[in-house]
């Protein structure tokens, strides 16, 4: 039977690791899978979530199942950290939600509940935007389109051609936005174009869906949540999927939230019992560990203050290497004006090259990136640094 199955080509980020691995080169430089490392390359366990697991694993007395929209700690402490203590929503009882296994379980989940109430709805993706959004949303059987985003001949977002695109995109089609640290482009809105962004879906009637898989790791956890808590405040239906694996550093753990505001609480409870009845065909029952983590660090003052601090030091890190690289760039005679690498955001930087000189430094220079030109900041360190600006000076 399975005979009849074509050969799919590899992942391309997926195969940019595995080419990584196999290169013999004794400087080779990984900055393709988007996973934040420390100064020896290595991808930390936080010290709060060492503490949590010590905790957890003196707690637990079972392995049963838990129950069916996950750990309930872990989805209100989420809901608190994105929406923020005190917000309408939550007061109101307004939004429904589901631990997922990692922000692609809570993507496709959501994807899968739209369809449901309207297979012929749009989903509208920005240009570019996160590969896997695509198949995430696409493969649940949903039509997308693209709006403009990023400029890359001036490496700036292209606002007035994305708002032009946003007003004409029809009631109850959805709009998938990037809560904070553009992916792959890290290219970020300004507060006053959420409200331009606010005040076209008030005027058009689209529904925001927002991924938030970086939350603290652009401007802060709170400075980063803008956009999110704007739009859920303001509109009566928002739609949210968000991930623990960078910012709590629980990659493997697959840890996400799927959850939607409501315009009542009535629709809360419909929505709440068709986005677990969703899960439920999916993979019938939540994973524990990761959500208990994150639950016990979330609900703990002294940890969360630990945690806060360590997202901290990574964010202060990623924005510290950015300003190296550019200073590295300068002092090597680069042609080309990275100076807009500072004020990108998040893992992620365009480096608005050219595909052709990003094969050059993969195939010359062992330097492996994304063929779009994205980069993963925390891939660089004090000693890589000085290789990289020059293989990108010798590529220019």
């Amino acid at each position: 039977m399975f005979e009849v199955l074509p050969q799919l080509p590899a992942d391309p980020i997926l195969g940019l690791s595995a080419a990584y691995k196999q290169d013999s080169n004794p400087n080779k430089i990984d900055l393709g899978v988007g996973v934040y490392k420390d100064e020896s390359g290595n991808t930390p366990i936080l010290n709060a979530v060492q503490q949590a697991q010590t905790r957890l694993l003196a707690s637990e007395t079972s392995k049963t199942y838990i129950t069916p929209q996950g750990v309930q700690g872990y989805i209100d402490g989420m809901l608190q950290l994105i929406l923020g203590k005190g917000h309408p929503a939550l007061i109101e009882d307004r939004v429904s939600a589901v631990q997922a296994p990692g922000g692609c379980g809570a993507l496709r989940i959501l994807a899968e509940l739209l369809t449901r109430c309207d297979k012929e709805l749009t989903v509208w993706v920005s240009d570019p935007t996160w590969a896997n959004h695509i198949p995430l949303i696409g493969n649940a059987g949903l039509k997308i389109e693209t709006y403009p985003y990023f400029d890359k001949a001036n490496a700036c977002i292209k606002f007035d051609e994305m708002a032009e695109a946003l007003a004409k995109v029809k009631k109850g089609d959805v709009v998938l936005l990037h809560g904070c640290c553009h992916n792959p482009t890290g290219a970020d809105l300004t507060q006053e174009q959420w409200q331009t962004v606010l005040e076209i879906a008030q005027n058009t009637g689209f529904i925001p869906f927002i991924d938030v898989a970086y939350q603290g790791f652009g401007d802060g956890l709170d400075e980063d949540a803008y956009g999110i808590r704007l739009l859920a405040k303001n509109l009566p239906e928002v739609i949210i999927a968000a991930s623990c694996s960078k910012n709590f550093g629980l990659y493997r753990e697959r840890v996400g939230l799927a959850a939607m505001i409501n315009a009542n609480s009535q629709s809360k409870n419909i929505t709440q019992s068709q986005i677990q009845n969703v899960a439920r065909g999916i993979y019938s029952m939540p994973p524990s560990y990761g959500g208990a983590l994150v639950d016990i660090i979330l609900n703990d003052e002294q940890l969360k203050a630990l945690w806060m601090s360590e997202v901290t030091d990574m964010r202060e890190r990623m924005q510290n290497l950015r300003a190296l690289l550019v200073n590295k760039l300068v002092e090597k005679g680069a042609s080309k004006d990275f100076s807009f690498v500072n004020q990108q955001k998040g893992m992620f930087s365009f480096l608005c090259i050219t595909p052709e000189q990003v094969n050059k430094l993969v195939n010359e220079h062992s330097v492996y990136l994304v063929g779009s030109s994205r980069v993963n900041i925390a891939g660089i360190n004090t000693k890589n640094v000085e290789p990289l600006a020059e293989a990108l000076v010798a590529v220019l």
